[in-house]
């Protein structure tokens, strides 16, 4: 071997360390927050979390620009394939109950890297997220006053003219940053109540907002003489699909406060439910008196809903909308707030993040350091960046977390479930096997023969007809049907997205892709759904698995891919940043390494390549008692 190059053996142990698993403890409650979220409480943060600037901006801009009076159906089938991705974070954050929401779904089963990579991208999902609100709101606030704040601001401090920075700097946005951080840090109950307040004052805004819509509707404006109720085609109604489906993207919320629910098992999935439904009424009931008032291709995009009471005749009407719109985006920034904190939370308890975003205040019994932090790097963005440019930034970010929250239901469906019992001390004669990467949690299934069938076995009444799945070693089949779901879920999304011109393809070629990669895709839909699943009886699952997540991985990386370069560059910097401080910092403090200390003073067993059919397993003792060797691959075990 080369000299100053690493062994084989020390590259395979650093890869181990890379895809190294949280272990899944479901059942434990024990937490340093404080649990006292109700399920009220739950749902009105993700209808906080979804009901935001966009019911006021987005609506009107899709009707105008992308699918006419038929933005209704854009807003539906945006709520439907939402449905796919929220109904995996509700199996999840009933199975565990642990704040960090998709970084802990990652790392209960993708794998350590995986899982810090997801949660650095909501890091800066979240950060500019809740910069870019805190801008809409000063700007409606100015907007209310004539826009004398703008005014004053430029007259007094002037005007920029560097890329990335803003033209001015908006001491409003920053300041109700910092002033919701402030709430935030009183504790759940403050910050809850708060967004209680301005949650039910945005939905009875809304309210007002149907019902006076509908009585000054006019039918016309649908008709034919308008441009008829779907002027742009099924083209347009799925462009503004595309764009609608960012107005629901605020459930994730709610898992990532699953730990400071009282009954998380029962409330996080009903709260998802119910906050997704309101959110999905609220956006097409809006979008529906929105094109009925007035025809669409008259619409004000940047103020829609204030505009057309105003060129009705309500101008006071419009007002409380105005008024409305501040109340929604308060609640927006209050859920981005309260989930940040969390999820920096998480990942230092794990080790892979700064540990003094681990402590919790003794009193408030909330993550004071994440809040104060990153509350006032919020409020830095706000102030001097240029966040126009950035929003498309946080689609990618969302998008790949929803793909693997979607795969990982997918892993953990098909692998063994754990004990249930309290894990007490090994008796002298154990034997004990670590399983730290997501091939081996695969590889577990099926490694003891009960008189069940295990997750990941194939169905009793399929062996007899597809027997041959089950001839490779335990857990195979399904990894590799995994495998192959993804990687053709990646190829029909580029096909169907970029179609036969933009890939330079003959229209032949074109159609073989095409139908190559649908069949690879069902064939592997198939072998998933041969094989048993874990069934929990007293938890919140997903109906149609493998179904409902393949068609939430495949619907993200579609909308992934609909992205543009630039932003594809500037996800990818970020990513090499992330990378830095993983390899740099969280490698090294990962709690994982302390879990890792005690295989060296524990028996282990090591199973080595035999000629025969049946392995050799030989039992290693701890390395201070045996001198280091390479042991033959005929060695017989020794005796215990």
């Amino acid at each position: 071997m080369v000299r100053g190059l690493p062994s084989p053996a020390s590259l395979a142990r650093f890869c181990q360390r890379l895809n190294r698993l949280k272990p899944l403890e479901e059942s434990t409650m024990e937490t340093s927050l404080r649990r006292c979220l109700s399920t009220l409480d739950l749902t009105l943060l993700g209808v906080g979390g979804m009901v935001g600037s966009g019911l006021y901006v987005l609506t009107g801009t899709v009707a105008k620009e992308m699918a006419g009076p038929a933005v209704l159906l854009s807003f539906a089938v945006a709520a439907v394939a939402s449905l796919l991705s929220a109904l995996c974070y509700a199996e999840f954050g009933a199975r565990l109950p642990r704040t960090g929401s998709a970084y802990l779904f990652t790392y209960v089963s993708m794998g350590e890297l995986w899982a810090f990579l997801i949660g650095w991208n909501v890091l800066l999902e979240y950060l500019i997220g809740g910069a870019a609100v805190a801008r809409a709101w000063s700007g409606y606030l100015d907007s209310m006053f004539n826009h004398r704040i703008h005014n004053f601001t430029q007259a007094h401090i002037g005007t920029w003219q560097v890329p990335l920075l803003a033209h001015y700097p908006d001491f409003l946005a920053a300041g109700i940053i910092l002033l919701a951080s402030a709430f935030i840090s009183c504790g759940a109950r403050v910050s809850s109540w708060l967004n209680h307040t301005f949650s039910v004052v945005s939905l009875v805004l809304i309210l007002f907002i149907i019902i006076l819509g509908f009585i000054l509707a006019r039918p016309h404006n649908w008709s034919a003489e308008e441009g008829g109720f779907a002027p742009f085609g099924l083209s347009g109604i799925m462009a503004g699909t595309a764009t609608c489906f960012y107005a629901f993207v605020g459930f994730d919320v709610i898992a990532a406060s699953s730990e400071e629910a009282r009954n998380p098992k029962r409330a996080v999935p009903i709260a998802i439910s119910i906050s997704l439904g309101l959110a999905a009424g609220a956006y097409i009931l809006v979008s529906t008196v929105l094109t009925l008032m007035v025809p669409w291709h008259s619409l004000n995009p940047d103020s829609a809903l204030a505009d057309a009471f105003y060129r009705r005749g309500y101008s006071w009407a419009g007002f409380i909308v105005a008024a409305g719109s501040i109340c929604a985006m308060n609640t927006v920034l209050l859920s981005s707030l309260f989930s940040l904190p969390r999820i920096v939370y998480a990942m230092a308890v794990d080790g892979l993040f700064f540990q003094v975003f681990a402590r919790v205040h003794p009193q408030t019994q909330v993550p004071l350091a994440g809040i104060i932090v990153f509350g006032g790097l919020m409020s830095l963005l706000a102030l001097l960046l240029d966040l126009e440019a950035l929003v498309q930034f946080l689609s990618i970010g969302t998008l790949l977390a929803y793909t693997f929250v979607a795969t990982s239901i997918l892993v953990l469906r098909f692998q063994k479930a754990p004990a249930s019992s309290s894990p007490g001390p090994a008796s002298p004669g154990s034997r004990v096997k670590e399983y730290h990467s997501f091939s081996d949690h695969i590889q577990l299934v099926g490694t003891e023969q009960a008189s069940g069938p295990e997750p990941g076995q194939l169905r009793p009444a399929l062996r007899p007809y597809l027997g041959f799945l089950g001839r490779g070693s335990p857990g195979a089949a399904v990894a590799w049907a995994l495998s192959i779901l993804v990687a053709s879920a990646i190829t029909l999304a580029c096909v169907l997205v970029f179609g036969d011109s933009a890939l330079h393809l003959p229209y032949w070629g074109y159609i073989l892709l095409l139908l190559l990669s649908s069949v690879a895709f069902l064939l592997s839909l198939l072998v998933l759904g041969a094989h048993q699943q874990q069934r929990q009886q007293d938890t919140f699952q997903i109906p149609m698995v493998p179904l409902t997540p393949a068609l939430s991985i495949l619907l993200n990386i579609c909308l992934m891919l609909k992205l543009s370069y630039l932003t594809w560059l500037r996800f990818s910097i970020w990513l090499l940043i992330g990378l830095a401080v993983y390899f740099g910092y969280g490698i090294w403090h990962s709690k994982e390494n302390q879990r890792e200390v005690p295989e060296l003073t524990t028996t282990r067993y090591v199973v080595f390549p035999s000629t025969s059919l049946e392995e050799t397993v030989q039992t290693v003792q701890p390395t201070s008692q045996v001198p280091a060797r390479e042991p033959s691959p005929t060695e017989q075990p020794a005796s215990p």
